[in-house]
Formats: C-alpha cells, sequence, structure tokens
C-alpha cells in the first residue's frame, strides 16, 4: 500500500512570498525558509523498482537554485511544487520481481540521470525538471533499479564522504574527461607532458583537482575558505586566496590574478580550467589561461548567460565547454575512483535532517568548510556502522 514518509519540498508560493519579503533583492533571501518539511505519498514499488531507506545526503547547489529561482522558476513549471534531492546513500528495504541486481540489506549511491539519451547522457536531472520525480531529501524513495549503485563500502571513506560523492564525483570524472580530451586533439602528450590545472571554490572542482594530480600535472586551487585550501594543499595543490582579489569585482582584480596566475606557472598560464563559465570568477578564468587552453564548467551557476571576446578567445585557440551531467556508465566509473583519487573535504558539522534547510541556507552563504552531509536515518544499519567516523 502507498504510505507517506516525511520529505522536503519547494513550492512556487514559498518562493514567491520569500521573493516579496525580500524585494527581489536574492542577495538577502533566506533559502531555509523556501525549502519546508513536508510529507509525500510514496507508490509501492513496481516491477523494476526498489524501495530505499535514505541513510545520509548531501548537499546540492541546484536546491538552492531551485529555492531561490534564480535561473528557472522551477518549482513553478513543476506545477507549484518539487521534492528535491539527487544525490544520497541508501539501503535497499524492498524490490520488485524483476530487480535482479539489488537485495534488502544492499547499500547503494543514486544518480541523478532523469532520462537519458540515445548516448546516455542526461536530458532532464531527477528531482529537478525530470517530470513526476520525487528526490531523496526524503526518509524513504521508491526509484527504478537503472538508477542505483552498489555504494563501495570497502573504498577507505566513511559514509558522510560517500554521501558527498554520488553526484559532484562524476560531474567532476566528466569534466577532467572533456577538458583533458579536448586539449589533447590540440596539443599532444609528446608536446606538453605536465599541464596547469585550475580549479575555483568547491566541491566538484576539488575532485577535478585530485584527477589532476592523480594524472601527474601541477594543481592550483583557487578558494576563499582557508579551510578547503589547506585540504587541497595536503593533496599536492598549490592554493590561491580568492579573497585577495576582492572575487574579481574589478579590472584591477583581474590584472593581479592573472599576474599572480603567470608567476605561479613560469609565465605560461593555467591549460585547463574548472569554473562555473558565469559569474565573478568566468572573468578570472578567461584572465588565467594559456594559449591552447580549455576552460570547462557545469551547472547553472547564478546565471544562464554569458559573454566573452570570440575574437581573442579564437586568437588564444581558447575552447569553452559545457556539460550536463555525466552517462550512467560514467557514474559507475567514477564510482570505482572513490577513496583512491577522490577524497572530498567535509564540512565539520554533520547536519540532523531537521536541519537541512538551515544546511542549505548556509550553503547559498558560502560559509562551510567543507561539503555538507546532512544525516536523515537516526538508525543505521549494521552495514555502515564502522563508517560512521
Amino acid at each position: 500500500m502507498p504510505h507517506s514518509v516525511r520529505a522536503f519540498s519547494i513550492s512556487a508560493d514559498a518562493i514567491a512570498a520569500e521573493r516579496e519579503r525580500v524585494d527581489d533583492d536574492l542577495s538577502r533571501m533566506d533559502v531555509s525558509r523556501v525549502i519546508a518539511p513536508d510529507e509525500v505519498e510514496l507508490p509501492d514499488p513496481g516491477p523494476d523498482d526498489v524501495r530505499l531507506r535514505v541513510l545520509a545526503v548531501s548537499a546540492e547547489h541546484n536546491v538552492d537554485h531551485a529555492a531561490l529561482a534564480d535561473t528557472v522558476n522551477i518549482a513553478q513549471i513543476r506545477g507549484g511544487k518539487i521534492y528535491p534531492g539527487n544525490s544520497a546513500v541508501g539501503e535497499v528495504v524492498e524490490v520488485g520481481d524483476r530487480v535482479t541486481r539489488f537485495a534488502p540489506g544492499d547499500i547503494v549511491i543514486t544518480h541523478c540521470n532523469g532520462e537519458p539519451d540515445e548516448y546516455g547522457y542526461p536530458l532532464r536531472i531527477w528531482a529537478y525538471d525530470q517530470p513526476e520525480s520525487i528526490g531523496w531529501y526524503a526518509e524513504q524513495a521508491v526509484l527504478g533499479e537503472w538508477q542505483l549503485i552498489p555504494a563501495p563500502l570497502d573504498c577507505g571513506l566513511n559514509l558522510w564522504e560517500i554521501a558527498a560523492l554520488p553526484l559532484r564525483a562524476p560531474t567532476a570524472y566528466h569534466l577532467w574527461r572533456r577538458a583533458h580530451g579536448i586539449f589533447r586533439l590540440k596539443v599532444p602528450r609528446e608536446q606538453l607532458a605536465t599541464l596547469n590545472v585550475l580549479g575555483f571554490g568547491g566541491g566538484v572542482s576539488e575532485l577535478f583537482l585530485m584527477l589532476a594530480l592523480a594524472e601527474g600535472h601541477r594543481a592550483f586551487f583557487c578558494s576563499g575558505s582557508p579551510e578547503r585550501r589547506a585540504a587541497l594543499e595536503k593533496h599536492g595543490a598549490t592554493p590561491i586566496d580568492q579573497r585577495e582579489f576582492n572575487r574579481f569585482a574589478s579590472r584591477d582584480d583581474l590584472r593581479a590574478f592573472g599576474k599572480q596566475v603567470k608567476k605561479l606557472t613560469g609565465g605560461v598560464g593555467m591549460h585547463l580550467v574548472c569554473d562555473m563559465l558565469r559569474g565573478p570568477v568566468f572573468a578570472a578564468g578567461i584572465q588565467a589561461a594559456a594559449r591552447e587552453g580549455v576552460n570547462v564548467s557545469a551547472g547553472w551557476q547564478l546565471e544562464k548567460n554569458l559573454s566573452y571576446d570570440s575574437a581573442g578567445a579564437s586568437v588564444k585557440q581558447l575552447t569553452l565547454d559545457h556539460l550536463h551531467l555525466e552517462t550512467i556508465t560514467g557514474c559507475r566509473s567514477a564510482t570505482a575512483l572513490y577513496g583512491s583519487i577522490f577524497r572530498p573535504t567535509i564540512h565539520k558539522e554533520i547536519y540532523a535532517f531537521e536541519d537541512l534547510p538551515r544546511a542549505m541556507h548556509e550553503m547559498y552563504l558560502n560559509t562551510q568548510t567543507g561539503i555538507p552531509i546532512i544525516r536523515v536515518a537516526a538508525d543505521m544499519p549494521e552495514a555502515v556502522s564502522p563508517l560512521l567516523g
């Protein structure tokens, strides 16, 4: 029988009320007033479905964007309300008759590919723009067997670190595949073996740089967080304090940043840059790029549109590349790198389920020391008890 579980939702009415409260000044919005505790009725699993007890989830930026409606008002488009959450670790508690890959008691992670195209890339994202999809910021979920990957419990990461990666790791993995592959179309390894690689800010860039370091390249991490800079420095990345350049607010700041990049790279610049391709760091990424450089981005951070000097980029042989997310096969390949290459930086507080709205607002304010994790289940299965450190 269908039954209700606690979940969090984002409604168009809540967005409208908060926007009215702050006179549409997004910098004053309190995301925790938009992401609300709710209940959702889950169906019985179909023959190809799995019922999942959610153990832990990661706060994801696309949820903040849904709450802000800063790019599109996805809650309104989806009929007035969405149930967000597209990254989770869970325990299988029930399976349909045709499910063969999982059994009750298995620990799994999700991927958020909502509808693959003919080549496996997502047309839509689960719990965001995929119609009728219900996300995993909930006590339980019902989803297709195809949406699950076995959790690598023996990878050396704890449960919270594993929970940080289901969305970020495939994104970083695909960003790296594309950035490195595009550069090698222009400059083969025989001409230049070691590359300068720059990442801005957050969890995806951290993982992107870990891949660069694993392949022997020079990594540079530009962040305003001393904790995150210190964490990446331990992995071998050179830290750059973004605050020294006022988050690139003026041309003078950009010039100063470019001068610093040239100093750090012997006058060459960055061959690969991972940024947002929009917002305040976009111009900095262009400024930092070496000749033949590649600038890659994921997400819709801050805005959907951008402008740049295309003639200058052409002369510089600079390539700008966008992506949405990995294929399902790529998600599995990224999962195989947990612990060996991907070792995420986790925020010092593991949030309680009830504090999820606060976690999302603190992510929006950029005050966290690492990737924010929310513990959903009070009682954890024995299989993960050694991983709760």
